[in-house]
């Protein structure tokens, strides 16, 4: 009687782990963003399934030597912060979730996602 307990209580954790959903930490969908090379050439460069609560310095432009982002758009489904600096310093701005969008006019280097 032990063993039948003991197997169909393992079985049953086994099912709630297997149920969880794999990126629990991370938002679904992407984020877009324009910005220039080193030879000034237009851009388009996206995150794919972003971690949540982690500040995230864009690669192209965490330099300050390099021109900042533009246009981003969350087509996350958690909200987005963008920063104007790099490690989520400076002035922000909040982009909704599913399509949230900025023009060209908003400059950024780091995003966070809730």
């Amino acid at each position: 009687m032990r063993l039948r307990t003991s197997v169909a209580a393992a079985v049953g954790a086994l099912a709630l782990v297997i149920a969880l959903p794999a990126s629990a930490g991370a938002a679904q969908g992407d984020f877009t963003y324009q910005h220039y090379t080193e030879t000034g050439i237009s851009q388009t460069s996206a995150l794919v399934d972003p971690q949540s609560r982690e500040c995230i310095t864009l690669p192209e432009v965490q330099d300050e030597t390099t021109a900042p982002a533009h246009s981003p758009r969350n087509n996350t489904d958690a909200t987005a912060t963008v920063f104007a600096g790099a490690d989520c310093e400076g002035p922000y701005f909040t982009l909704r979730p599913n399509g949230g969008h900025a023009s060209e006019r908003l400059l950024v280097r780091s995003v966070v996602f809730s």
